[in-house]
């Protein structure tokens, strides 16, 4: 699954494995486990034969017959499931997931014959369980069938209603399914967890109006009476519920074949299909690459790609039908951005990539959610970088490791791998630490054993463990002793030329001699312990003194103990520029230099997950490098330099004078991530002030900011020319400068506006300007209203998103307030947008109140259509809150939330993180302010601007 923006946390119980392992699987002797301190009591009162909430392995499910008839005019839906069992225990009862429904007329086929089972139902655990009054037998199979019935959904899961509006204005239903990660139970009745796999031969009734998709190919339509029609697709291959999908709707298709012959279809609502070329060039492309990557052919016939009109995340990668919003899908080369481009290629290479890793190899369970979810974003780089290198996404890479950091370095954090139990834990596994983080480290993996080295290993892997369930050590032992003979034959024509070459190399890099490196003993300590590791480097003449701890924002050092990592530290010199590379095992070592050289970069090209601290002089001689040859080191090491200064100053490592000297450099500075780190680690520093009515010195520092970046700013065009990583950095430069009243930019920002606006629309702005230009059109109650006109009439989804943007960040409130109602609402603005427009709001100078009060005013309804522990109420949660900066605000965020019950999320990760990025604020203000205040008043004017 491709989440939305996140950063999310909540205490975390350890999943009660061994429980599991100890209790005998005979249910029918009255409670499984007997220490228990109560026993389940079910809703007809009596006990309820099993009290954990992971489901019994006594028996396992083989295979489902499910028929499914959803109405989409009383917005219910019925069905039959079959369940071919195979029972591994003695056992009088089978214990399976449902929620929501009715349970009726259940059967069980037997050898001796048919016979009647009894319904009791756990409604707190989702549980059902079927008793017999006779024993199952270990060893035989036995089919259970039974009928249910339930509404459509009115959340974004499980099996829901989407709607959405005709350029005639007619709103038009249908119904999809969205399962991950234990949303199949409200679907049908089945075991909703990963490990039990299963086939699944399909059915959909329908009316002969709407068309019914899902995983599998159609194999034939039957007429049934009263007019309806029913669907039979062909079987499943082995695989997890939360992969299982179906769709009625009235979509139309555009389809392509793939070199290996696969059928590639994008479904989207008839007034959008002609925005589905992209996505459908794309697909096929990706899916080609995965193919060969991974030596392993796609195991179906079709891989259909639906654009939903109302859907949560950013997309779903059930097997052979990816879900996604439909901003994720559909691409107007006339009207979407060069951003926009690249995030629909993004999207879909993730859910691509999943078709293998998840799909075809799926983790045992959700603590290892980053098996399926850290792959899939660092697969989003390496596929994009060969099939589509026209859009430079290794520029953006090292954003998702900052973004990460900014989690991992909160006391709230979590490991990479989790012990996770209920659904609200198991949704919040769906963070930045578990997708950005896990592609972080494999990303550090792979630059440590080589790319070669690598893709033998995950070749390897997905072989070995193909339609299974696996755990973090697996995947490491598939990437240990790669060349060793008896594995060999396992890997293709790749690794054998590989290892043949490897061995006639005899000096090669001491990586490979397999007694030294233990993979898995490396990587543990990045997946099982949570944080990362920031190494200080002090160089005395030819020696290098290392030393690592724990990087934490907190004013409390015992947090810090007891933390160790095996760090793949990669460095270069002033006097070499060959990568060095050399393992941290221990607290502290040494190295040793060939010569005494003027600077020393470590984490080259931050390929590492840490932070380096350059002690003693470090930093004055790479700010001195940077103020007089900064193209000596690469973009990547730049923007790393940038960002950790930053944050040594947030953990009283170094000063912010120190780190402000830095940034001067910046008035040099041309390329993307250096130039967007310096608004990341700058602009947050008003954003504080906004919200403390310090206005004096809140303005100072804007007008540091802009003066920086001016001549960059200037030396934009107002066109679409140029790279991606260009056009991407000029929409944001442009747009900050509109937002910070930056008079050129304002005066050609209002004229394009005029000229939009007179044109009624129909003028075609350059794509890269439209944020700038929108920023400064909202400004007037006329210019907000035409805006809001355009926004209801457009079909096209990345302008109406642009559009909506600019709206949420106008100076008026009514304005603003409205925004939110109406999103809640859902009818002139869809709810799927409503945390994106809080946050947006959130943000703006004018809006923040607004959002706060917003949020505790709606809490509950929120809650209940977005998910307790989902990644969007983590997002809102952080999104309003993370700007605040005083003791008042503190209290007044801990007083609404401690209000709450576990029920309602009080014991949710977010909240915690919450807490500590506000305290983190206060500590910083208190610190850094009068510094901030004597440094700028030194210091306005001295930034250097090149003559042009």
């Amino acid at each position: 699954m491709e989440t939305g923006p996140a950063e999310r946390m909540s205490t975390m119980l350890a999943a009660p494995l061994l429980l599991l392992l100890l209790v005998s699987c005979h249910p029918s002797s009255g409670a499984p486990n007997q220490s228990s301190k109560e026993v389940p009591i079910s809703t007809n009162g009596q006990p309820f034969p099993w009290d954990l909430m992971r489901l019994p392995r006594s028996v396992s499910p083989l295979h489902y017959d499910l028929t499914i008839h959803p109405n989409l005019t009383s917005l219910t839906f019925t069905g039959v499931v079959r369940i071919q069992l195979e029972v591994h225990e003695h056992t009088r009862t089978v214990i399976l997931h449902a929620k929501q429904m009715e349970v009726s007329n259940v059967i069980i086929l037997a050898p001796e014959g048919v016979r009647p089972l009894q319904v009791l139902e756990y409604p707190r655990f989702h549980q059902i369980a079927l008793v017999s009054d006779s024993w199952l037998i270990k060893g035989r199979k036995y089919e259970v069938q039974m009928e249910f019935a339930a509404n459509l959904s009115d959340s974004y899961h499980g099996f829901y209603k989407s709607s959405y509006r005709t350029s005639s204005g007619e709103i038009r239903l249908m119904a999809s399914t969205q399962f991950e990660a234990t949303f199949a139970r409200g679907a049908f009745p089945c075991f909703d967890e990963p490990a039990f796999k299963a086939n699944f031969t399909i059915q959909i009734i329908r009316e002969p109006r709407h068309i019914a998709i899902s995983n599998m190919p159609k194999l034939k339509t039957v007429d049934l009476p009263g007019g309806l029609l029913e669907d039979y697709f062909d079987t499943t291959v082995k695989m997890s519920t939360y992969l299982v999908a179906y769709i009625v709707s009235d979509f139309v298709s555009v389809s392509r074949t793939t070199q290996h012959g696969v059928k590639i279809s994008i479904y989207a609502v008839p007034d959008k299909i002609d925005q589905t070329t992209f996505a459908l060039d794309a697909a096929v492309k990706l899916l080609d690459f995965y193919d060969d990557y991974f030596d392993i052919p796609y195991p179906l016939p079709k891989q259909d790609l639906a654009a939903i009109p109302d859907f949560q995340s950013g997309a779903m990668e059930n097997w052979g039908l990816t879900t996604y919003r439909e901003t994720g899908l559909l691409f107007d080369p006339k009207r979407s951005s060069a951003s926009d481009k690249m995030g629909i290629a993004k999207v879909i290479a993730h859910e691509l990539a999943h078709q293998w890793f998840g799909n075809l190899v799926t983790m045992e369970w959700w603590n290892d959610l980053w098996l399926n979810e850290g792959f899939a974003k660092f697969m989003e780089y390496i596929s994009l970088d060969i099939t589509y290198p026209e859009l430079q996404v290794d520029d953006f890479f090292l954003g998702k490791c900052f973004e990460a950091m900014e989690v991992d370095s909160l006391s709230s954090s979590h490991p990479v791998s989790t012990p996770v139990e209920n659904p609200t834990q198991i949704q919040e596994m769906f963070d930045d630490v578990s997708y950005d983080k896990g592609a972080c480290i494999l990303n550090m993996l792979r630059d440590f054993l080589t790319p070669e080295a690598f893709e033998i290993g995950i070749i390897r892997y997905l072989k070995r463990y193909s339609y299974q369930n696996t755990v973090n050590s697996h995947l490491w032992e598939s990437l240990t002793d790669i060349c060793n003979s008896g594995v060999l034959d396992e890997g293709g024509k790749k690794h054998k030329e590989f290892c043949s070459k490897r061995n006639l190399q005899s000096g090669a890099s001491k990586w490979f001699s397999g007694d030294e490196l233990d993979v898995r003993a490396i990587m543990d300590t990045w997946t099982l312990q949570e944080g990362f590791p920031l190494v200080t480097v002090e160089v005395r003449g030819r020696e290098v003194r290392l030393s690592q701890e724990r990087y934490l924002k907190t004013d409390d050092p015992s947090l810090t103990e007891g933390f160790l990592w095996q760090i793949p530290l990669t460095y270069i010199t002033s006097a070499s520029n060959t990568v060095h590379r050399f393992l941290l095992k221990t607290r502290t070592d040494v190295l040793y230099l060939p010569e005494e050289v003027d600077w020393v970069k470590f984490n080259v090209d931050m390929c590492g997950y840490y932070m380096v601290h350059y002690a003693g002089d470090g930093w004055n001689s790479i700010i001195k490098l940077l103020h007089h040859n900064h193209t000596a080191l690469s973009s990547n090491d730049r923007a790393s330099l940038i960002h950790n200064i930053f944050q040594l100053v947030s953990v009283g490592k170094v000063r912010l004078d120190t780190a402000l000297e830095l940034s001067l450099y910046l008035s040099k500075e041309t390329e993307v991530m250096p130039v967007t780190q310096g608004f990341g680690e700058l602009v947050p520093l008003y954003k504080l002030m906004e919200k403390r009515d310090m206005a004096a010195l809140e303005n100072q520092m804007k007008g540091f900011i802009v003066d920086l970046f001016r001549d960059l700013i200037d030396r934009q065009e107002w066109t679409d020319s140029g790279s991606v990583s260009q056009r991407v950095l000029r929409s944001y430069l442009l747009t900050f400068a509109c937002v910070r009243n930056y008079s050129p930019c304002v005066t050609k920002a209002q004229q394009l506006f005029k000229k939009w606006k007179d044109s009624d629309g129909s003028l075609s702005l350059p794509v890269d300007v439209t944020t700038a230009v929108f920023m400064v059109g909202v400004r007037t109650p006329e210019g907000w209203d035409f805006m809001f006109e355009k926004y209801h009439q457009s079909l096209q989804m990345s302008f109406r998103s642009r559009l909506k943007s600019a709206m949420a960040f106008s100076p008026l409130q009514d304005k603003l307030q409205w925004m939110m109602e109406q999103s809640l609402h859902g009818q002139v603005m869809k709810t799927q947008d409503l945390p994106d427009v809080v946050v947006v709001i959130a943000r703006n100078p004018h809006g923040y109140k607004l959002a706060w009060d917003f949020l505790r005013s709606n809490w509950h309804t929120m809650i209940k259509k977005f998910d307790l522990g989902s990644n969007t109420i983590s997002y809102l949660v952080n999104g309003v809150t993370n700007q605040y900066s005083t003791r008042e605000m503190l209290s007044e965020v801990k007083s609404f939330f401690g209000s709450l019950t576990e029920e309602t999320g009080s014991e949710m990760r977010c909240i915690q993180q919450a807490y500590e990025t506000i305290e983190d604020n206060i500590r910083w203000t208190d610190s850094n302010l009068p510094l901030l205040q004597n440094w700028l008043n030194k210091h306005m004017g001295r930034v250097v601007h090149e003559d042009l």
